[in-house]
This record gives structure tokens, C-alpha cells and sequence, in this order.
């Protein structure tokens, strides 16, 4: 009998945090997706700090709705990429949590880039 899915996701979220660790100078951008929100959090792990956060739900977003999640993804991305230069940070890990890099994990990330994170 193959895995259900959420354990599955599991796997993959800890495989890929045995790589991505946030220090001050790169900290790692993780995602968590539900099935209406999407969220992003740039964090220093060594510190144990947020650096900067922002979803679905922030009032920049909610009020500038996109007509699909793909669309508010994007735009999440951006936020997320203006509030962590904001916080200085400019190169970051990505940690996609486990979830495939495609569709609105991939529409968050190039938001991000586009506001000018690299990774």
C-alpha cells in the first residue's frame, strides 16, 4: 500500500530541512499552503526569529484579490519579497516544505523573485 499524501509531504519536508538551515546571512524562505491561504515566512534559524512574514490574508492582498489562487500567490511572493529587503535580507534558502515546486508554490516563488530575492 503506497502513502497517503500528507505523510508523504512529510518525508519530503524533512529531507529537504536536513539542507535548508536559515543563518543571519541566508535565511530560508518556507511555505505553508492550505487549501484556500498560502504563507511565507523568512526565518533565521540560528537565532530562532521571523525576519518577515506575509499570506493570503494580509490586508494588501485580500484587498488587491487575485482572480485565482495562482494569481494571489504571486502576489504573496511579492509581498514577502518587498518586507524581507526591507529586513535586509537580499539571498535566501527556499524551503518548499515538502510541497511539489509547481503551481502556486512556483507562482509565490517567482513573485519573489521578481521583488528581488535571489535563490
Amino acid at each position: 500500500m503506497g502513502l497517503t499524501k500528507s505523510v508523504r509531504r512529510n518525508r519530503i519536508h524533512l529531507r529537504i530541512r536536513k539542507t535548508i538551515q536559515g543563518t543571519a546571512s541566508k535565511p530560508r524562505l518556507s511555505i505553508y499552503r492550505s487549501n484556500k491561504e498560502i504563507y511565507a515566512q523568512i526565518i533565521d534559524d540560528v537565532n530562532g526569529v521571523t525576519l518577515a512574514a506575509a499570506s493570503s490574508r494580509d490586508k494588501e492582498v485580500a484587498d488587491a484579490k487575485g482572480e485565482n489562487k495562482m494569481s494571489t500567490a504571486q502576489l504573496v511572493g511579492k509581498l514577502i519579497g518587498e518586507r524581507g529587503l526591507k529586513a535586509g535580507v537580499t539571498a535566501i534558502g527556499f524551503d518548499r516544505s515538502g510541497y511539489l515546486y509547481h503551481g502556486r508554490v512556483k507562482s509565490l516563488a517567482d513573485g519573489a523573485r521578481e521583488a528581488g530575492l535571489k535563490f
